[in-house]
C-alpha cells in the first residue's frame, strides 16, 4: 500500500479529519487510499502556534490512512491563504503549488512503527499474528473489562 510521510502535528490533523488539504511542491497522478506516516521530526513551532502539546504526538509510526481524490493547483499565495482552514500551513509552506485533496481519514488505534521515506513509498504490512491469537487477545481484553466493571 502507498504511504506518505507528513510531519507532526499535520499527520494527526489529517487522520482526525481536521486537515483536508496536504500541500506539496510536487504533483501526483496517484488517487486512492494511502497510509499516513509521522516521521521522527515534530514541527515544534507549529505545535506552539496551534496550541498543541507536542509530547502527545506520535512519531516514527504510521498513524492512520486517508484518501486522495484530487489535486488542487495554487497559482498565488492569496489562493493558498484562502484555504488556510483546510491545510493549516505556516508561512514556510506558502511556496507550495499543489494541494492534495483528502477525504475518508481513519486513525489507527495502535500506531505501527515504520521508517518513512520521501514522496509516496510502498509499505508491506505483513503480520505474523495468527487469527486464533487475535481472538484470544480480544476475549482476554473483554473479560478484563467485565471483571473491572464489577469491582
Amino acid at each position: 500500500m502507498k504511504c506518505l510521510s507528513v510531519s507532526q502535528p499535520y499527520a494527526d490533523l489529517i487522520v482526525k479529519g481536521k486537515k483536508t488539504i496536504e500541500l506539496r511542491t510536487w504533483n501526483t497522478k496517484f488517487r486512492g487510499e494511502f497510509l499516513v506516516h509521522a516521521p521522527l521530526k515534530i514541527k515544534k513551532n507549529v505545535c506552539i502556534k496551534m496550541d498543541m502539546d507536542e509530547t502527545k504526538l506520535r512519531s516514527g509510526v504510521i498513524v492512520g490512512k486517508a484518501e486522495i481524490y484530487d489535486v488542487k493547483v495554487y497559482n498565488s499565495v492569496a489562493e493558498l491563504k484562502s484555504d488556510y482552514k483546510k491545510h493549516f500551513a505556516s508561512e514556510e509552506f506558502l511556496h507550495h503549488k499543489y494541494g492534495f485533496l483528502l477525504k475518508n481519514p481513519k486513525e489507527l488505534r495502535i500506531p505501527i512503527p515504520y521508517k518513512g521515506s520521501l514522496g509516496f513509498f510502498n509499505v508491506d504490512l505483513k503480520t505474523s499474528v495468527k487469527a486464533t491469537e487475535i481472538k484470544t487477545e480480544l476475549f482476554d481484553e473483554e473479560y478484563r473489562y467485565q471483571w473491572i466493571g464489577k469491582h
